[in-house]
């Protein structure tokens, strides 16, 4: 039986705002929209638009390390027209450029966003009981810096000399000396962007904490609350250092200061005209300060969209919540003290050496104890292998992979011969491309019929699981072989010129021509991937008008209160304010009437 309160203050913005909601036209309603609702769906299209940008970028420079030296086959003319690609060739400088802008795109404009901002504004707000977020017009601000962002990004495509070519990093002194505006624009865009970020992490932590349901106690939100909750701190904490670096750096670029740029530094062979005293180190301090919970802020959203796809699709509780909520915890203190591991080359001492790498193996305990809850949770499940369900049973063992391959690179003296080799870009892509964006393609299918009122197609869902998986395997499985036998990243030939072929006689090492060979494997996978992506691209866009309509407002059988609205939710989320009255997860209850009971009702 459902019950309700007198949570006066928020039933009374909740039908206040939905009274109002129809007023205004389309830039009101869809573009400049205070509603949580809208706001996610602003942030999950312009995500997937520059997830599939950013694929688009790395598939043309796979070309380029798979067949150095000939022209591109189909973007060849538009690289030319755009860039001045001679003869279509993607050029080395061309190769670094959409190097950089690859991971940049990835990472901040792609997967947090839609991580944190897409699923975290449409998903948060209705698991908790919340009318809306704590400061909804922030929360519009938020998004419309996040585009910001990424426009200034984009433009800096167009300009002479390109965009960014110091790579993702934006190391110094490196990212003063690239002869571009395109570093320029780089870090107006990375200043947008955080801010954005800071915007919704500091939303998202209020919301959380004030805006729960009567009866929402801290041990009945569900997991995936508690992930978004701890990414918004690491957030709201890690950001600012790097938008502090982001300014130092662009006075370094634009007023001649020297904040990062040491004293004799010669570039092209002359003494660069600086007052010097600064310290690149010191970049790279305040980029990983925030890399590395960076890390966490893309995969702790998937692990709790995981988690909720898991318990659904089980019926069962998950096992150990309290062990996933104090995991989750104890990765957001640690990571804060792993950063230098990303260092170890810079000759640091090797009691500091041992404190990074003592903290780094110490932040895998709670990752294992996380999949191990996960998996124990499937032990004895009536399981739906549904599309969502595939995908999160995928994130498992992808994501276990990415966590034990990392565990070389924390020990200094493995690092030493793996950093910056294929062996790193193979572990990281572990973890977020089979890995979190596993997660958030689970998550995308799941929630798909609470948003639109409709199912994505189940076959074609399947068929995205089935090729993605297969691929994603097949392109990033050897790379771990290449990164042992030597192979440095961000060389645009594909380490061509270090063939035993080219060694110089009577010299050690080289790659062999298998290890080489690789990389048209490698490259093929890649292209079939994004084949792969089709499926899904269509099946998104076609089930919003032609897919199978919902039967009820809770076509999952979920207990979480986010599948106790209608479908799709008005402003204002809920006709009345709900009272939660149990926890996240009470399936297949002894002596219940169904094998579900939600979180407002009782059994």
């Amino acid at each position: 039986m459902q019950t309700s309160t007198a949570h006066s203050h928020a039933h009374a913005h909740g039908a206040d705002a939905h009274a109002h909601h129809d007023e205004g036209g389309f830039l009101r309603k869809y573009v400049f929209s205070s509603d949580h609702k809208v706001i996610g769906i602003q942030y999950g299209i312009t995500a997937l638009f520059f997830l599939f940008f950013g694929f688009c970028l790395v598939m043309t420079m796979r070309w380029q390390i798979a067949y150095p030296g000939r022209p591109v086959p189909i973007v060849g003319p538009l690289l030319n027209a755009a860039f001045g690609a001679s003869g279509g060739v993607l050029s080395p400088d061309l190769y670094n450029m959409f190097g950089a802008m690859h991971g940049t795109i990835m990472v901040f404009l792609a997967i947090v966003p839609l991580a944190f901002g897409a699923f975290g504004n449409l998903v948060v707000p209705l698991q908790i009981g919340a009318p809306d977020m704590a400061f909804p017009r922030v929360n519009m601000v938020s998004y419309q810096a996040f585009a910001a962002g990424g426009i200034v990004m984009m433009v800096s495509f167009f300009i002479p000399g390109g965009a960014a070519q110091a790579g993702w990093t934006s190391y110094s002194p490196l990212a003063t000396s690239v002869p571009t505006l395109g570093q320029t624009f780089w870090l107006v865009g990375m200043v947008l962007l955080i801010t954005s970020s800071l915007l919704g992490a500091v939303n998202f932590i209020a919301t959380i904490i004030q805006l729960r349901a009567p009866g929402m106690t801290w041990m009945r939100l569900p997991f995936f609350v508690w992930a978004q909750f701890v990414t918004g701190f690491l957030l709201l904490l890690a950001f600012p250092p790097l938008e502090a670096a982001g300014v130092m750096q662009l006075a370094d670029n634009v007023l001649g200061t020297s904040f990062f740029l040491p004293t004799g530094l010669a570039i092209g062979g002359k003494l660069a005209n600086i007052s010097g005293g600064g310290s690149p180190l010191l970049w790279q301090h305040l980029f990983w300060f925030l890399g590395h919970p960076e890390v966490y802020v893309l995969i702790l959203p998937a692990m709790g969209i995981v988690s909720e796809v898991i318990a659904n699709n089980t019926r069962k509780p998950l096992w150990g919540y309290k062990s996933l909520v104090y995991s989750v915890l104890s990765i957001g203190f640690i990571s804060f003290i792993v950063w230098a591991h990303h260092m170890y080359l810079t000759g640091m001492g090797t009691k500091i050496s041992t404190f990074f790498q003592t903290t780094t193996m110490i932040i895998s305990i709670p990752s294992v104890i996380i999949l191990t809850c996960l998996f124990i949770s499937l032990w004895g499940g009536s399981i739906r292998f549904n599309t969502p369900m595939l995908f999160a049973l995928a994130f498992l063992p992808m994501f276990g992979i990415g966590g034990l391959t990392g565990l070389p690179l924390g020990f200094n003296y493995s690092d030493i011969h793996l950093h910056d080799t294929y062996y790193v870009i193979a572990h990281f892509h572990y973890v977020v491309a089979p890995g979190t964006i596993f997660g958030l393609f689970a998550g995308i299918y799941f929630w798909y019929p609470k948003i639109t009122g409709r199912f994505m197609n189940e076959t074609l869902g399947k068929t995205h699981f089935w090729l993605s998986l297969i691929c994603m395997n097949l392109v990033f499985q050897p790379m771990f072989l290449q990164g042992m036998a030597g192979m440095l990243r961000r060389m645009s030939d594909g380490g061509a010129m270090y063939s035993t072929a080219k060694a110089a006689p009577g010299s050690i090492g080289g790659l062999s021509d298998w290890i080489l060979g690789l990389n048209e494997n490698i490259s093929h996978a890649a292209w079939f991937l994004a084949v792969a992506q089709l499926p899904f691209i269509f099946n998104f866009f076609w089930s919003i008008s032609y897919g199978k309509k919902v039967s009820s407002d809770n076509p999952w059988d979920a207990t979480t209160l986010d599948w106790q609205t209608p479908t799709p939710p008005p402003h204002g989320n809920f006709l009345e304010t709900p009272q939660v009255v149990r926890g996240p997860y009470d399936y297949s209850l002894p002596g219940a009437s169904k094998d579900f009971v939600p979180q407002n009702q009782n059994a």
